[in-house]
């Protein structure tokens, strides 16, 4: 089942859709290293942008676990360039784009980690800050976990993406008959349209919906959609889709 809101905008909000150039191929491939790979979220964000024309570097707490993931892409796509790399440091420093598929309770840890070496790099979190009945999140009002993350980073380029989206969602990103969109935020446009990019290859239909701030918003669409999700037995297999004229 696919849950529809159909909603005027205001106009400091920006959508917009970036389709991937025919000439893709012809770009140098970016590095992507995605910290917590073998969660649901990080697999299925592996899985799916092994798709693209992007070198992967697979990072777990469980090496071997992350050595299966990569072994697993690479059966199914041949040409998929993808390691597991044992260390969050080490991804991060050969990275141009890191995806922080973590829990928000560990995203100080892996900040400390991380810092040193994502300087000027993009940083997406896909963090929910969930309390743990699913009836609200850990987050102030007047923040969220994205911004939080971008204090503990204050070099890099913070962007949220991948959040309003289930793991189930990235096998099959179009739901009765529609393909679901993929909310992002962040400051830095150039970093919003590399990021739009990837929300594309994974199937998605991107839109920047806002700056940093609008991460609050998406943050309680997502713990909407996994109430309603759990009210109504949508096993996991649901999505936004923004209706407009």
């Amino acid at each position: 089942m696919l849950f529809l809101v159909s909603t005027q905008w205001n106009e400091v909000w920006i959508a917009r859709t970036f389709v991937l150039s025919n000439t893709t191929d012809m770009q140098t491939k970016q590095t992507i290293s995605i910290i917590g790979s073998t969660g649901n979220m990080g697999s299925a964000i592996a899985k799916s942008l092994a798709k693209g024309n992007y070198r992967l570097l697979l990072c777990a707490g469980k090496q071997n676990s992350a050595d299966a993931l990569a072994k697993e892409i690479q059966d199914n796509n041949p040409t998929a360039e993808v390691e597991a790399i044992d260390c969050s440091y080490n991804a991060s420093w050969e990275a141009d784009i890191i995806i922080a598929a973590i829990p928000f309770g560990i995203e100080k840890e892996i900040a400390g980690k991380i810092s040193e070496v994502a300087n000027q790099k993009i940083v997406i979190s896909i963090a929910n800050p969930l309390n743990t009945s699913y009836d609200g999140l850990l987050t102030a009002s007047d923040t969220s976990a994205a911004e939080e993350l971008q204090k503990l980073l204050p070099n890099s380029k913070v962007i949220k993406a991948f959040n309003t989206t289930f793991a189930a969602d990235f096998s099959q990103p179009v739901i009765d008959g529609k393909q679901a969109d993929s909310f992002i935020a962040g400051n830095d446009l150039e970093a919003l349209e590399t990021v739009s990019e990837l929300v594309a290859t994974a199937g998605f239909n991107p839109v920047i919906a806002g700056d940093l701030s609008v991460s609050r918003t998406l943050e309680q669409m997502q713990l909407l959609l996994i109430t309603l999700n759990m009210k109504n037995s949508y096993n996991w297999l649901a999505g936004w889709k923004l209706l407009h004229n």
